[in-house]
C-alpha cells in the first residue's frame, strides 16, 4: 500500500517521529496547552455573577416600595429593585397593539441560563482542569449565597435565581463528571454494577 501511495507513507513516519519527540521532551511545545487549561479551568457563572456585582456596588440609595399594579407587595425591597426593574429593550408585536419588554434583570437571567448550558457542556469532560472548574464553581456559589444573605443591593429575586443557578452548576457539572468519567472507565464484565 505505501508503494502505491509514497507521500501518505512518508507523512506517516513523520507524524510517528513527532510523536517520539514529543514523548521524549525534544520536540516543539503546542501552543495554547496552558490557555486551554485555564479557560477550561474558568467558571464562566462569574460573568453573569460579575455583571450584577458591578451594578449592584454602584447602586446605592434607601429600601424602595416594590408594587405589582395597586397591590403593594413590599415596602423593604431592595434598592436595587428598580434598576433591574427598567426596561432593557421592547419589541413590538405582531398580532396587536402589544409591546414585549425584556427588563435589564431578566436579561440578566437569560445571559446566565446560557452560561449555565455552557458551563454543563464543559462538565462532560473528564480532565484536572474540570475537578478545578467544580471547585471553583463551589466557591462562586458560596460567595454568591453570602451576598445574597448579607448585602442589602443582593436580596433580589434576580440574585436568588442566580445562586440557585450556581448550585445547579455545582451540582450537575460534579453529576455529569462523574457519569462522563464512569462511561469511559472500561471496566471488566465482573465488575459492571
Amino acid at each position: 500500500m505505501s508503494v502505491l501511495f509514497p507521500a501518505a507513507a512518508a507523512a506517516r513516519l513523520d507524524d510517528k517521529q513527532e510523536r517520539a519527540k514529543r514523548q521524549n521532551g525534544r520536540g516543539p511545545r503546542r501552543r495554547g496547552n496552558l490557555m486551554r487549561l485555564v479557560m477550561s479551568a474558568f467558571p464562566l457563572f462569574i460573568i453573569p455573577v460579575g455583571i450584577y456585582c458591578l451594578i449592584a456596588l454602584t447602586t446605592s440609595g434607601d429600601p424602595t416600595t416594590l408594587t405589582h399594579g395597586t397591590q403593594v407587595l413590599s415596602e423593604k425591597a431592595s434598592p436595587l429593585m428598580g434598576v433591574l426593574g427598567q426596561k432593557f429593550f421592547a419589541i413590538g408585536m405582531i398580532g396587536g397593539e402589544i409591546e414585549w419588554v425584556l427588563t435589564k434583570g431578566d436579561a440578566l437571567l437569560l445571559l446566565s441560563i446560557a452560561v449555565l448550558f455552557m458551563e454543563i457542556l464543559k462538565s462532560t469532560s473528564t480532565g484536572t482542569a474540570t475537578i478545578m472548574n467544580h471547585a471553583l464553581s463551589m466557591i462562586v456559589f458560596i460567595v454568591c449565597l453570602m451576598l445574597f444573605l448579607l448585602h442589602p443591593n443582593f436580596a433580589t429575586s434576580v440574585f436568588f435565581i442566580l445562586t440557585v443557578m450556581a448550585l445547579l452548576d455545582v451540582l450537575a457539572g460534579v453529576v455529569v463528571t462523574i457519569v462522563s468519567a464512569r462511561r469511559d472507565f472500561g471496566v471488566g464484565e465482573g465488575f459492571v454494577g
